[in-house]
């Protein structure tokens, strides 16, 4: 008996019914195919099953990626299954929207170079020119689109041109201080995630870390979530938090939310980026990684 060392990632959804697992094992045993790990979840609330298996090839001869498709499909119909096949070899296409901060691009990008993230980056965008040095370095495109309130659907049509012909699976919103229209909100529905500040009580508008400071805060923390067209309310993926004291200045305070940011950010991306992801109406299913 041989092993395929290819990964592939089975995910899907369904009604809460009787013989829905059934149908993921049995299809991948007549395949020859080995599930090493298996996540499911079902919501009582929604009546809807979620899964997620990793399995590799443990037959003899070549694995048939199309067989196992046919069967899936012949199946799953009569359990009316929604699911999906890739090989997780394959790099997720990420583009990138940034704005002037570059803490979430940094560590994005040297993420990236060192396999921490199994991505492409075929493109980064952003409303100003500052970071292209960065692109610059990585040898990215990068697209300098400037917008105002007069030219902004003008901007958004060459951003959705740039995301269809990169054949972006993602797109990252990693600190781009613009706010999305409510049209490329549903364009980009389920694959953008964008990434804000968590502090409590909440602060809008500027400087909300020296807000926080003069509330005396403890704690400051990170949200990353789906982007919808309720401003910073999608759903959410993960977040993250750290402890902070009377010793943090305003200036301590934004460099300790920015780490925050910039891991919460990476943690979700992976999350997304390794089929983990599920939207549940206003919330999500996030199986554990690695």
């Amino acid at each position: 008996m041989t092993t395929n060392t290819t990964t592939y990632i089975l995910t899907g959804s369904s009604q809460t019914k009787l013989g829905v697992l059934d149908l993921i094992i049995s299809s991948l045993y007549r395949n020859d195919c080995y599930a090493y790990e298996m996540h499911t979840f079902d919501d009582a609330d929604t009546d809807r099953f979620f899964f997620r298996v990793e399995f590799n090839y443990r037959g003899n001869g070549e694995f048939s990626e199309a067989d196992l498709r046919s069967q899936l499909a012949d199946r799953a119909e009569a359990y009316e299954v929604k699911w999906e096949l890739r090989d997780l070899a394959i790099p997720a296409k990420v583009v990138i929207l940034v704005s002037k901060y570059d803490h979430c691009l940094q560590d994005l990008l040297h993420r990236y170079s060192t396999g921490a993230l199994n991505i492409e980056i075929p493109a980064i965008i952003s409303n100003h020119p500052d970071l292209k040095k960065q692109a610059d370095w990585y040898n990215i495109p990068y697209y300098h689109l400037p917008v105002t309130a007069e030219t902004k659907a003008e901007q958004e049509a060459q951003m959705w041109q740039i995301i269809q012909e990169t054949g972006a699976d993602l797109v990252v919103l990693a600190r781009y201080m613009q706010v999305l229209s409510e049209d490329m909100c549903k364009k980009l529905h389920g694959r953008a995630i964008n990434i804000h500040h968590s502090l409590l009580p909440g602060f809008k508008g500027a400087k909300p870390y020296h807000q926080a400071y003069d509330k005396g805060v403890k704690l400051v923390g990170a949200t990353a979530h789906y982007v919808s067209e309720d401003l910073d309310e999608g759903p959410i993926i993960t977040q993250g938090v750290e402890p902070v004291d009377h010793t943090y200045t305003p200036e301590r305070l934004v460099a300790k939310g920015r780490d925050t940011e910039r891991v919460t950010l990476a943690r979700a991306i992976k999350l997304h980026v390794e089929d983990r992801c599920f939207l549940n109406g206003n919330k999500t299913v996030v199986f554990p990684g690695h």
